[in-house]
């Protein structure tokens, strides 16, 4: 009898329990069939497109491209940010953050400077010989720009 209590001291685990706690981080599956879901896709989708047209061609010889390519770049990744943090309801896990402002101060500066370089873009289309690749592109990188 003694013997059996002696065992099952002994059985004790001897690693401490950690306390794991799952994240509440979840997909939010109805967030893309929403305006706001369906409108940052197409932003995603655009700037895609208007930074692959510039970054396939020679855009550093013109510094006017650069720019653009700068402005693609960062414009893009803020808004994959921004849509993965609507996505997966980290939104709501911050409620200090005013996110309805800040997605209106992302959209609205990126606009401003998504039409400052659709201007610079179509003027830097001048600067190419009209049926070679760059023409081509830089023309076709306007277009998307003016729609966001």
């Amino acid at each position: 009898m003694e013997r059996a209590a002696v065992m099952s001291a002994h059985r004790t685990p001897s690693v401490p329990e950690c306390n794991i706690s799952t994240s509440t981080l979840a997909f939010d599956q109805h967030f893309t069939t929403t305006a706001k879901g369906i409108l940052l896709l197409a932003e995603i989708v655009f700037g895609m497109l208007v930074w692959i047209l510039v970054g396939g061609t020679d855009y550093f010889d013109v510094s006017a491209l650069c720019w653009v390519m700068f402005v693609a770049i960062l414009c893009w990744v803020l808004t994959v940010c921004l849509f993965i943090i609507y996505l997966t309801g980290a939104h709501s896990r911050i409620p200090k953050v005013p996110w309805t402002t800040l997605s209106l101060c992302l959209n609205c500066s990126a606009a401003a400077l998504y039409l400052v370089t659709a201007v610079a873009d179509a003027f830097s289309v001048n600067q190419a010989i009209r049926g070679r690749h760059n023409y081509n592109c830089w023309a076709a990188s306007a277009f998307p720009r003016c729609l966001m």
